[in-house]
């Protein structure tokens, strides 16, 4: 079988499907990956796939440039001779879907998040919606990475509660992020990890930590992550700069290998506006780490409150600085808790393997084909029930 994987970043389809891939590459498919190259074509060649180059605008909404990015989808679906389509992101999501059902081919979208396009309430996201309530009418199924978007979607008619399920995220390899020892921090360590934006609340975070030192209480505040001036809503690096001469936080840059950032840290936080289910919570999960998050869609997925963290407020300096004050004043005992159960829910509810294994059956279903997949789907019903 010929499988396709279409996302808007190559760099995304390696480090988040990877497994998926390999997965599907060990049963003897042929796996065909889709994106715009970013650098990672031929990493995703050597991993085994086949890869087409997309040219594609990830922010924009110009209808030519639309209808140009259908075509081009069109076109690679039908010289790659799919089988059947994996598709995320909004742009995939929305004009793959359509390329597909013109491919008569099926596809399976995921929705990783409703990002800015529905937290802010304007012209471009009542596009968005018209978009989705159209073209959501041709994939075979579709998967939510949290209940609040699945259910906003069937509320305002965008899909058909039929078609859709819940996923756990992208899921995390919990044996490529593990806990381990270290020698503890002379200061408490808090660290962020997230794209240079607004939305992923890190100018919150910013007045939090003033807020913190302003009582006196001793606290490192790091930050990790690439700048994104594509949505408009990107923060300059010159803000960063001079948040970093006032002492207020510590930018660690980007990387490839977040493990031994999220492993120094003594506590990850995430004071997004609204999220799928975020990578870097799961990942700081996997690794054993207490996490502060806000009470929005996709953060309340991975953070359960007093568990195995604490969550605030959106958008709400003074409640972040208090959870993360209440995270600093914790017992040793208390943090080692919280980081052994953020391990278990990640173990329990977020391995890639739950992920890996409901892709599996819905290829199956949708193509009437007989993947056979060795790993049980008890986890998964436990978390569509959870």
């Amino acid at each position: 079988m010929i499988i396709g994987i279409t996302i808007n970043r190559s760099w995304n389809i390696y480090n988040f499907r990877k497994g998926l891939i390999q997965s599907l590459l060990m049963e003897g498919h042929e796996v065909v990956a889709i994106a715009p190259e970013d650098g990672y074509g031929k990493k995703l060649e050597d991993l085994g796939c086949k890869f087409y180059s997309l040219d594609m605008d990830n922010k924009g909404s110009n209808p030519l440039n639309d209808l140009h990015l259908t075509m081009q989808l069109y076109r690679i679906y039908k010289k790659a001779n799919l089988d059947v389509v994996l598709q995320y992101t909004i742009k995939p999501n929305i004009f793959g879907s359509i390329a597909a059902k013109l491919c008569n081919i099926p596809s399976i979208c995921n929705v990783t998040g409703l990002g800015t396009v529905f937290i802010h309430d304007n012209l471009t996201s009542k596009i968005a919606r018209f978009l989705y309530k159209t073209a959501f009418k041709f994939p075979a199924h579709v998967f939510f990475q949290n209940r609040d978007d699945q259910m906003l979607f069937i509320s305002q008619k965008l899909v058909e509660k039929k078609k859709t399920s819940l996923l756990p995220g992208s899921g995390v390899d919990t044996q490529h992020f593990t806990p381990g020892n270290r020698e503890e921090n002379k200061v408490f360590t808090f660290l962020l990890v997230a794209r240079i934006l607004y939305d992923k609340g890190i100018v919150e975070y910013v007045e939090a930590a003033r807020k913190l030192k302003a009582k006196g209480i001793d606290v490192k505040c790091q930050l990790l992550g690439e700048f994104d001036y594509s949505s408009g809503l990107g923060i300059y690096k010159v803000k960063v700069d001079h948040w970093e001469e006032e002492g207020l936080i510590e930018y660690l840059g980007a990387t490839n290998d977040v493990r031994p950032y999220l492993h120094n840290a003594d506590c990850v936080v995430l004071p997004s506006y609204r999220e799928g289910t975020p990578r870097s919570l799961l990942e700081a999960a996997s690794q054993g780490k207490p996490l502060v998050a806000t009470d929005v869609p996709g953060c309340r997925e991975v953070v359960v409150d007093t568990y195995n963290g604490f969550l605030c407020e959106a958008k709400n300096a003074d409640d972040l600085s208090e959870k993360m004050e209440k995270m600093v004043l914790s017992s040793p005992n208390m943090i080692e808790y919280m980081g052994k159960n953020s391990r278990m829910l990640a173990e329990s509810k977020f391995d890639e393997k739950i992920v890996i294994n409901r892709y599996h059956e819905k290829v199956a279903e949708c193509t009437n084909a007989e993947l056979v997949n060795a790993e049980s789907s008890t986890s998964v019903l436990a978390y569509e029930m959870s």
